[in-house]
């Protein structure tokens, strides 16, 4: 973490280097045309001053970095098992978790199954030992951008998995992953920990349920199209999956972000500025659409200013698709919630419908929590009540009655 720390000062002052070069070209350019050769003497004084602040600037970072690398290393409890480090770790991989993978990090998070705060391997001993009541009905929660499981536990209040679990005996299973992938890939490797989650749990497995939160959402669609194309069993399990503020048309955000730096990069003064801002990972930049599959052309070139659009795959065939969306006013037709919706997806993005697109949600299958934003969808009171009252096991009719 030292060393990330130091690189991204390195390059933070190379881009700043890069601006007041930009910037004193210009200046020096005008006043050279004003007075001539009078300028040349305090523009030589000026480049020698700059140049050499610069490369005494990195050159204390190469041995900040050396030093760093002589540290022993830590005895304290690992920060990815701790609320504050993993908070902090799932930040940095949703900005940069694609490059980090790449360079083979250990500061990358794998996607794993977490049970306070570590991680439990996927065999029927491990399994047994973290869930020691087991049930046969397993409720699967993936958290969204830059978070970790431990955002289900916003606000102090029991999570959702543990009501469910007191409530209609499920068992909560959380995963923690690297945001900063592409969602493709993360629902990939989400399938393969699906596989051997239902094969080795420690009893055997009658139901499935996927909860998303945000970008988790997108994770579990694309899972179940990668279980579907492959014929793994456990997508025949699957009974439910609950999208809660989840992007399926792409988040206004992520659209910003691209305008902005393409932008940016016109001026030779702001160029650092979109460097930085292209910067952003995998994940992030498939948020603009929605992209769930390797296949979408938006991959071939990533910074053009028209993005094409996506491949619209189905929905689990089998399984009841549930939905949420929220917006910042009691209203969602009020413009505040229209414009902004839950303040990062707007409403016709989280039912995955609008004049142009249609995911497939039904209409019924979803619900809207209005004066609410992106965050309160983790732990509120009211999505719970509707959320367990749509995943509870359904109860016989007494002989003669219809429902």
């Amino acid at each position: 973490m030292t060393r990330l720390a130091l690189d991204e000062l390195g390059a933070a002052t190379a881009g700043i280097g890069a601006m007041h070069r930009s910037v004193a070209n210009s200046v020096f350019g005008a006043l050279g045309a004003v007075f001539g050769r009078q300028m040349t003497s305090p523009r030589m004084v000026h480049d020698a001053v700059s140049e050499s602040t610069y490369l005494s600037v990195a050159a204390l970072l190469d041995i900040a970095r050396s030093v760093s690398d002589q540290l022993p290393a830590s005895r304290a409890t690992a920060p990815s098992r701790t609320t504050r480090g993993a908070t902090v770790l799932g930040i940095l991989n949703g900005l940069i978790g694609d490059a980090l993978t790449e360079s083979e990090s250990s500061l990358a998070a794998d996607m794993s199954v977490r049970a306070k705060g570590g991680p439990v391997a996927i065999t029927t001993r491990s399994l047994a030992r973290a869930f020691p009541d087991a049930g046969d009905h397993l409720v699967v929660f993936l958290h969204g951008l830059m978070e970790t499981e431990h955002a289900w536990s916003l606000g102090g209040n029991p999570t959702y998995g543990e009501r469910l679990r007191a409530d209609i005996g499920a068992s909560p299973v959380y995963i923690r992953y690297n945001t900063g992938l592409h969602i493709s890939e993360n629902g990939r490797q989400l399938a393969d920990l699906l596989n051997g989650l239902t094969l080795l749990w420690p009893t055997p497995v009658a139901r499935v349920t996927l909860v998303g939160h945000s970008m988790g959402g997108l994770v579990i669609r694309a899972a179940c199209h990668a279980g579907t194309q492959r014929g793994d069993a456990w997508t025949g399990l699957v009974t439910e999956t609950a999208c809660l503020g989840t992007p399926h048309l792409g988040a206004p955000l992520a659209r910003g972000v691209h305008a902005a730096s393409t932008i940016l990069d016109t001026s030779p003064v702001t160029r650092p500025i979109s460097t930085l801002l292209r910067r952003r990972s995998a994940g992030v930049r498939d948020l603009f659409h929605g992209s769930l599959t390797s296949d979408d052309q938006g991959f071939l070139d990533r910074d053009r200013w028209q993005r094409p659009p996506v491949t619209d795959l189905p929905l689990l065939a089998g399984a009841r698709h549930l939905y949420v969306t929220a917006s910042l006013s009691k209203d969602p037709d009020h413009p505040l919630g229209r414009f902004i919706g839950d303040g990062l997806v707007l409403t016709p993005s989280g039912r995955g419908s609008n004049s142009r697109r249609h995911v497939g949600f039904r209409l019924d299958d979803g619900v809207h929590i209005g004066g609410a934003h992106h965050f309160t969808l983790l732990n509120d009171d009211n999505l719970y009540g509707w959320l367990r009252s749509n995943i509870a096991p359904r109860r016989a009719l007494p002989p003669g009655r219809s429902a």
